[in-house]
């Protein structure tokens, strides 16, 4: 039977730049569409009967993660994504599938809050600002 369970999809990211080493950001909830479609450019001429169009570029937009909110300790998800958010800099990601499927990117991020309700779990979104392209590997 084909399929594959999203349990034990992971989010990593290297520490320290130049690194070959990913630290997996626990808690993770939720991992948004990961790829995107060209833009359309029109090319149509005044020979033309109907619109012309090629492919543009691809916008892959914001990636959004979502997280089940740990603020325990220097280790914890909410903090390590905070601190790459107040450095600025500019990280290399790691999205992993059970199969062992990666996309691998660079991002900077913005961490906020998510709504708090009652009876509800406290979680945060995280939003990627891709700085490269998102390079898949297939499993080995």
């Amino acid at each position: 039977m084909a399929g594959l369970l999203t349990k034990d999809t992971t989010l990593s990211y290297k520490a320290t730049s130049g690194s070959s080493t990913y630290t997996e950001i626990g808690e993770l909830m939720e991992v948004p569409e990961l790829g995107g479609d060209p833009e359309q450019v029109e090319v149509t001429t005044l020979k033309d009967n109907t619109r012309r169009y090629i492919a543009g570029i691809k916008d892959l937009g914001d990636l959004t993660f979502a997280f089940l909110y740990d603020n325990s300790g220097p280790t914890s998800n909410f903090r390590i994504l905070k601190g790459i958010q107040e450095s600025g800099e500019t990280k290399d990601f790691r999205v992993e599938y059970p199969d062992g499927t990666t996309h691998d990117f660079s991002a900077q991020v913005s961490v906020k809050m998510d709504a708090a309700a009652v009876n509800a779990a406290l979680t945060f979104t995280a939003a990627f600002y891709l700085q490269s392209d998102i390079k898949i590997t297939d499993p080995a």
